[in-house]
């Protein structure tokens, strides 16, 4: 019972934005305009196989997105390109940047964007998917691009929004979800399923709701707290894991919500009434779901696949028809975020965009 309340704990402070709080002011200088940083800040080493520069899109709300676009030295002609982004609550010179960057290394024209209110640490699947889109949007304008030949990929809370940018948009011709998350399924349910009753939903609709009165009276949010710091000593090993990314050297960035502040407490309410993947059955196009065997959230990736393809399966790699769910053995949630334990399957998603974006 005790690790189930740590469990929840932890986990609703880093990401469902629920639990503890710390006043913060609302950012009204981030929400009007993007100064973009132009030095070298990522948390990962500049490739000198690649050319790199600053880009801004905006999506169909009229929100400016900030992006970072690699694309191959000396290439010519119109290339394949790929549109990439989370984990959720991170920045794109985190985990997506690192993964952009090897993409590009491979061939491919990518970019790594900020999702829509990443500064005001607000969520929503709505348009959170359309900032695929609107990435689409993008790239197919850009004079070396095909318009044909264009994918996605989503790490973590973004996997999930990946797969549902798919069921929208049939110009995402192949989308690789990574260490997913499904953030309506894990806001409604908690857990496997820890909250999954309508006394407990309920509880969460108060909570927020009594929130936003607070938060108008005071003209601040309150936000939910990134990863705890300092560790417990008798936290999950998952919690450690993200500990050891988010807030160390390794992968602490001072944009990032989870290494620092966390969600505004009210920040993913609409995920509780707004769900993701309701026609994920009805995608034509290639979708490769890539997730760690021993990841506490492999669930959601074998959830996405059994939605796509009708067939359950739990802990093993499958495949059915153009659906592909890929299980690394051994390998946890955090593995996938960066190179550290070197599991990243670089080789596997270059085959399947090659093979698909052609």
């Amino acid at each position: 019972m005790r690790n189930t309340l740590l469990f929840a704990a932890f986990m609703g402070m880093m990401l469902m934005g629920c639990t503890q709080k710390e006043s913060n002011h609302q950012n009204e200088e981030n929400m009007t305009t993007l100064n973009l940083t132009h030095e070298w800040d990522k948390k990962f080493p500049k490739s000198d196989k690649v050319e790199h520069r600053k880009v801004t899109f905006r999506n169909r709300y009229g929100i400016e997105l900030a992006a970072d676009m690699y694309w191959p030295n000396g290439a010519e002609g119109r290339l394949a390109a790929i549109a990439v982004s989370g984990p959720f609550g991170a920045v794109k010179e985190q985990s997506s940047g690192l993964y952009a960057q090897r993409m590009a290394e491979r061939g491919f024209l990518t970019i790594a964007f900020d999702p829509s209110f990443t500064p005001r640490r607000m969520a929503s699947p709505d348009i959170n998917t359309e900032d695929f889109l609107a990435a689409v949007d993008f790239l197919s304008n850009l004079d070396n691009v095909d318009p044909e030949r264009i994918g996605i990929i989503g790490i973590c809370g973004f996997g999930g929004m990946a797969v549902n940018a798919a069921a929208i948009d049939p110009r995402i011709k192949a989308t690789v979800a990574a260490t997913m998350y499904d953030m309506s399924k894990v806001n409604v349910e908690g857990y496997f399923k820890s909250e999954d009753t309508q006394t407990q939903r309920m509880e969460k609709r108060r909570a927020i709701a009594a929130q936003r009165t607070e938060d108008y009276r005071t003209g601040t949010y309150k936000r939910a707290g990134g990863v705890i710091d300092p560790l417990p000593e008798d936290v999950p090993w998952f919690v450690k894991d993200y500990h050891a990314y988010y807030k160390t050297e390794r992968g602490y960035h001072e944009r990032s919500g989870n290494s620092t502040d966390g969600w505004n407490v009210i920040g993913c309410q609409s995920f509780l009434n707004q769900p993701l993947l309701c026609w994920a059955h009805e995608i034509e196009t290639p979708v490769l779901l890539i997730h760690g065997e021993k990841a506490h959230s492999r669930y959601f990736s074998e959830y996405a696949f059994e939605r796509m393809t009708g067939k359950h399966v739990e802990g093993q790699s499958a495949k059915e028809g153009n659906k592909e769910l890929y299980i690394i053995p051994g390998a946890s949630h955090v593995d996938l975020y960066d190179d550290e334990a070197g599991v990243v399957p670089y080789d596997k998603m270059e085959e399947f965009f090659k093979t698909n974006l052609k």
